[in-house]
């Protein structure tokens, strides 16, 4: 793609087979993770019990600093890729949510 600022990593060659491989392993887990920790907040939203909550908290960082891992893991052997936005999109961007702002109720939160 002309123009393509791909942020990547060179990907770190697996064997094209039927079998599961490293990266399919490593994409499993992460999707599963990722499952995970919506999953936990979903459900520290809706417990009632302050000890309940606490104790789901703590399993919700700990999954989610091991999504964060495997995440880092994938971008490290290039399985992992992103495309850099340019300026226009991101002021775009800024100014989308921005106008967003002023259509939240007034008082209570603060900008």
């Amino acid at each position: 793609m002309p123009g393509s600022n791909k942020i990547q990593n060179p990907k770190t060659e697996v064997p094209q087979t039927p079998e599961m491989n490293d990266r399919d392993f490593l994409n499993d887990m992460l999707t599963t993770e990722k499952y995970m920790t919506d999953s936990y907040s979903t459900a520290m939203n809706e417990a009632s019990h302050k000890d309940f909550y606490n104790d789901i908290s703590l399993i919700f960082n700990e999954t989610q600093n091991v999504q964060r891992d495997l995440f880092n893991l994938m971008f490290e052997k290039g399985w992992y890729s992103f495309e850099a936005a340019d300026q226009q999109t991101i002021d775009q961007t800024f100014q989308q949510f921005s106008g967003y702002n002023s259509q939240l109720p007034t008082g209570g939160m603060t900008q």
